[in-house]
């Protein structure tokens, strides 16, 4: 089984000029993946970060900057418009990586899932975690090449190079991903 995780697909990731003008493009990319794996029986999962406000969730940086960031139930921690959330399983986290303080685990692990497809934001530092700590727990990562961004392009190259190279973990158009699906249970 392959599980799509979409991640951080909220409000507040596309106030960065570098990702708000990828926001359409990722909206419909990430909704073609949505469709195809829930339409072919495979599962998918909305990841998001959000934090709390009394600062018990925030991260070093955070701390260090005493600014905290998407806090649960404001309009950043909120899907993106037109992101096709409705009636998908949802995840929440506080790191970067979706592993780290969730469930996640034993969620692919009930779901029978040994791989799993990652979209979203942001390529260098969320995506790029979830897919290393996946290989940590030997579920086998693909990266949808047309379905993630990053504000810094040149980082997002160099870490998907690297967990592509050492991990040997694929990054694929998501044509390519989908026409897997129907052979993949």
């Amino acid at each position: 089984m392959i599980a799509l995780l979409v991640i951080d697909m909220q409000n507040a990731y596309f106030e960065a000029p570098e990702l708000s003008a990828q926001r359409e493009r990722l909206v419909t990319s990430c909704n073609r993946l949505l469709e195809g794996f829930t339409s072919s029986g495979h599962k998918a999962l909305l990841v998001g970060t959000e934090h709390e406000r009394d600062k018990s969730t925030w991260t070093l940086s955070m701390l260090d900057d005493d600014q905290g960031f998407i806090f649960r139930g404001s309009e950043q921690a909120e899907a993106v418009p037109g992101l096709a959330t409705d009636g998908l399983p949802q995840l929440s986290k506080t790191r970067d990586s979706a592993f780290i303080g969730t469930n996640l685990l034993s969620r692919l692990r009930n779901w029978g899932a040994d791989e799993v497809v990652l979209a979203g934001v942001s390529t260098h530092n969320c995506i790029a975690q979830t897919g290393a700590d996946a290989f940590a727990h030997n579920i086998r990562v693909t990266y949808a090449e047309d379905a993630m961004a990053s504000e810094d392009s040149q980082d997002a190259a160099d870490m998907l190079r690297i967990l592509s190279t050492t991990y040997r973990q694929p990054v694929q158009p998501s044509e390519e991903i989908l026409a897997r699906l129907s052979g993949a249970h």
